[in-house]
């Protein structure tokens, strides 16, 4: 069920589809109101007549599969109207109605919870084109797994190629969105399919006999005046045979994924088949879909039409149909053989279509956003940025700065007026060093980094069920970044005005000393502080520079250029915003 589909005209696409549904199901109900009436004329005047049921029959169920496809072309389209909508609403950094990813937050994590990686007017938000739980869950896994330079460049060639196929990209996400219905938790049917079934052999027999003989009767009883008890005595006959199958259905009854889940499967599979990849590793998610022994596409094919068959088998028609030709053994032997064949490849697949839907949600934000940075991984514990921008800030309102740290610095004391920019820039920093190890283009010219782990202390809040001061809080989170340092990692640090919940004579002494200890680590990094007596260190330390953010005074107003410059700020501007605020200094 590959669908051909105007992708630049999608409004008239819709339309069309929608009035070719109507049409088929306008047919349908008019071919099934006319068998009703041969089927009256055929069995009270004119038994010849029922011949033709067969043949409507036929042509009934081609107009339910025609309606069925364009029922779920409609959706389809839908979803893609929908994603054009989405991806304006992102362009602008419009992000209120996307799923905020709150419950990947993770208080502890080194640095997910300060740079904006989930909540409201988050990364996450930006990044996610995935369409259910476990898919969404692979791609914050990767939004907050350590760095690992290999592993990015490897990413990174894969997410440049997929991002030059954008029409791929929308039709896995529409596909995804327009049949992925409220999931149904898969743990009891993995559960079900390592459960060793045998198959029962000899019900071959009856499998072949029920419906030859319901077949002979019925025409027996229709065409030959056989008495009607016959038909009763063959339904009898078949209940007993039809015992031995049914607690077997009605187990997989129960655990059979949603109808729409595995569809979603199905179609992405047929979506995937068609593509060739360069990237090893698109090349390694591909090649189930492409080998000609159980491609997984038909794999999904098979279970999808009994998923259908035996999640309906309460249905009247299909009751009537099974008494008479004993479809349920037929239906029971497919299952056991589909099982037996395709039980271990179910739950790999899936695993592989997480990855498919972290990995096409990072190429169709490396399309949509259109960076040209060029990045590179170096081995000096060193870190050089051009033009480098925040994610978050609408392009048009969003200034670049340029940053260096050769590997003889190791710490930047950045200092600056209130709302001059310098916690925006450390996260601005942070999250690109985040989008480079996702593979993905940072927000600038040029991106070079060492090999570093990122760990933050930035919004550090106090906690009162678990007695938590912000203060203490802080100093966990520093304990942690020296942790890590002593343990050899090379951290690079983002501290956000360290020790703010302590008197100004021991944030000072306390402050140095922290630069003094992690200076003898592997670590380097930031820290931004209101103490501009720190900035003298930069004469005695040969490892600490300064830089900073400045502001503009006015009489009435305060200007912000959001630059980062060289040296110490010398002028802030706290005093003059309370006096903004209507404090009266006497």
């Amino acid at each position: 069920m590959i669908f051909d589909v105007n992708f630049d005209a999608l409004e008239k696409e819709l339309s069309i589809t929608n009035r070719k549904a109507v049409t088929l199901s306008i047919l349908r109900l008019l071919l099934f109101f006319l068998i009703l009436a041969v089927v009256v004329v055929g069995l009270s005047e004119w038994r010849l007549l029922l011949i033709c049921i067969p043949f409507m029959i036929a042509a009934f169920v081609y107009l339910i599969i025609s309606f069925n496809f364009q029922k779920d072309k409609e959706a389809f389209v839908k979803q893609l109207v929908q994603i054009e909508k989405d991806h304006t609403m992102r362009n602008k950094r419009d992000l209120s109605s996307f799923d905020s990813g709150d419950l990947f937050q993770e208080k502890n994590h080194p640095f997910a919870s300060d740079l904006d990686l989930f909540g409201q007017h988050s990364l996450y938000q930006l990044l996610n084109h995935t369409v259910n739980e476990s898919g969404s869950k692979t791609l914050a896994k990767w939004m907050k797994s350590p760095f690992d330079p290999s592993l990015a460049k490897k990413r990174s060639e894969t997410i440049k190629e997929l991002s030059q196929k954008p029409k791929l990209l929308k039709s896995f996400e529409g596909v995804g969105r327009a049949f992925s219905s409220k999931e149904k938790s898969k743990h009891s049917f993995y559960s079900w399919l390592n459960q060793p079934q045998t198959l029962i052999s000899w019900l071959l027999i009856p499998m072949i006999l029920g419906p030859l003989g319901g077949l002979g009767i019925l025409t027996g009883t229709l065409f030959f005046d056989l008495a009607y008890g016959w038909i009763g005595i063959w339904i009898l006959l078949g209940m007993i045979f039809l015992s031995l199958v049914f607690k077997s259905l009605m187990e997989a009854a129960a655990v059979l994924p949603n109808k729409g889940d595995i569809k979603t499967y199905r179609v992405w599979s047929e979506l995937l088949a068609k593509e060739k990849f360069e990237a090893d590793y698109l090349q390694s998610l591909h090649a189930p879909f492409t080998r000609e022994e159980s491609s997984a596409r038909e794999v999904f094919d098979a279970l999808e039409q009994m998923t259908f068959l035996i999640q309906n088998r309460g249905n009247m028609v299909y009751i009537v149909i099974n008494l008479l030709f004993w479809t349920d053994i037929y239906l029971y032997r497919k299952l056991i053989s589909w099982k037996k064949k395709h039980a271990l490849l179910l739950a790999q697949w899936e695993h592989e279509f997480d990855e498919w839907q972290a990995i096409t949600s990072l190429a169709a934000f490396e399309h949509s956003e259109i960076q040209s940075c060029k990045l590179e991984w170096i081995d000096q514990k060193s870190i050089h940025v051009v033009n480098i921008k925040h994610p978050l800030l609408y392009s048009g309102k969003a200034i670049g700065n340029d940053f260096s740290m050769d590997e003889n610095t190791k710490t930047i004391l950045l200092t600056g007026a209130n709302m001059s920019g310098k916690t925006t820039f450390m996260r601005t920093l942070g999250i690109n060093m985040v989008l480079a190890n996702l593979g993905l283009s940072p927000f600038a010219d040029h991106f070079e980094m060492g090999p570093f782990q990122l760990f933050t202390s930035m919004r550090n809040s106090d906690n009162l069920g678990e007695s938590v001061s912000s203060f203490y809080a802080e100093l966990s989170r520093i304990k942690r970044v020296l942790d890590e340092a002593d343990n050899g990692q090379n951290v690079f640090f983002l501290l956000d005005e360290i020790l703010k919940g302590t008197n100004t004579e021991d944030r000072i002494m306390g402050s140095e000393a922290l630069i003094k200890q992690l200076a003898g680590t592997n670590s380097k990094g930031i820290i931004s502080t209101h103490d501009i007596e720190l900035s003298t260190l930069e004469n005695s330390l040969n490892y600490l520079t300064n830089k900073s953010f400045h502001s503009e005074i006015t009489d009435q107003e305060i200007f912000f250029d959001y630059k980062i410059k060289n040296g110490p700020c010398l002028s802030f501007n706290a005093h003059k915003l309370m006096e903004l605020m209507g404090i009266r200094f006497q």
